[in-house]
């Protein structure tokens, strides 16, 4: 009894494939010595195709559907031994089963910033990320070129070479999309239609069919990002001294009060407050200057008259008493608009 179930065991009569919901790509039949019994069903379902394999060569590729292992179904079995003869004897050979359902939300990204060329930086530095979706489209393909005769080959396994792949076609693909750096946050749809376009044949290669991509950030280093900046303040004001005086004001003022409200290096947010103020003072009579400019003198003239007279103090004199200032608010002996309002009033009285 033993050795009839022994031989059992090595006649398969029923291949079939149900998906873990794992990520498994490619999947092989487990077989007792891999032989397969003459007229064995195979059963392949919707989002499946199955790859029969007969010593090492694919023999033929099987759709969704109901099969029955013979000479009709698979040609290639008249020519294996003893099956011209019809001999019910098994044959040796491997059945992949694959599934081609859609691989949704696939992350890629730079983690090392990309350098491409622009049109109007020149070199730039950035870095982009997003997410795809694909399928295998060729499963003879992929299995030849990427699964092999491994027993499982999932999504994880295939991750880093397609990464690999997004990476590669990135700088091809902004050159291509004729898009300059500046605008491809506002073309994000187009820069991704472009990469599309580059990796389709590449990921066809494979046998892997490349269903969407999305871009869903593209930005500079930090580094990179202040001189943008200062470059698109410059490029807002143009050659007027006076506006970029102004708009460098306006940048630095916002870090002088968060210095101011957290309550430490109060000395150091008070002079740098008092030179946003002369700042301040210098751009009112640049701007009458530039309202006027054959009358200079008067505008600058009328611009001091039309500030309110106030007792000059020393700086030193400023800082030590916002110092104490800050201490008592610190003590919850004034609060937080007690201790604006006698900021203010010091730093009105610096020269």
């Amino acid at each position: 009894m033993a050795l009839m179930d022994f031989i059992k065991k090595q006649f398969i009569d029923i291949i079939q494939w149900t998906e873990t919901g794992d990520g498994t790509l490619a999947w092989r039949f487990p077989m007792a010595e891999m032989e397969i019994q003459n007229g064995a069903s195979l059963t392949v379902r919707e989002s499946q195709v199955a790859v029969f394999v007969n010593e090492g060569k694919v023999a033929d590729v099987f759709a969704p559907g109901m099969y029955k292992l013979t000479t009709q179904t698979l040609p290639v079995l008249t020519y294996l031994k003893n099956w011209d003869k019809l001999f019910e004897s098994p044959f040796k050979s491997d059945v992949y089963f694959f599934s081609t359902r859609q691989q949704v939300d696939q992350k890629w990204g730079t983690p090392q910033p990309i350098t491409i060329r622009d049109k109007d930086f020149g070199a730039v530095r950035l870095r982009a990320f997003g997410n795809y979706s694909f399928r295998i489209g060729d499963a003879k393909l992929f299995h030849t070129e990427i699964s092999g005769t491994r027993d499982i080959y999932s999504v994880a396994d295939l991750d880093g070479q397609l990464r690999g792949l997004v990476l590669q076609n990135i700088s091809n693909a902004i050159a291509s999309s004729g898009v300059p750096f500046l605008d491809l946050a506002a073309n994000q749809i187009q820069f991704a239609q472009a990469l599309a376009a580059q990796l389709v044949p590449e990921f066809e290669k494979i046998g892997i069919k490349l269903e969407n991509i999305t871009v869903q950030n593209v930005s500079l280093p930090e580094e990179l990002q202040k001189i943008l900046d200062q470059k698109i303040g410059m490029g807002m004001v143009g050659n007027d001294m006076g506006k970029f005086m102004q708009y460098q004001t306006a940048q630095a003022i916002p870090k002088f009060a968060e210095g101011a409200a957290g309550g430490g290096g109060i000395a150091g947010d008070a002079m740098g407050l008092g030179a946003g103020v002369a700042l301040g003072q210098v751009m009112a009579q640049n701007l009458a200057q530039g309202l006027n400019p054959n009358n200079a003198n008067a505008a600058a003239a009328a611009a001091a008259a039309a500030q309110p007279a106030v007792a000059v103090v020393s700086p030193a004199d400023v800082m030590t008493t916002l110092e104490k200032l800050g201490e008592l608010k610190t003590k919850g002996i004034l609060t937080q608009e007690e201790f604006d309002a006698k900021k203010a009033d010091l730093l009105k009285k610096l020269v």
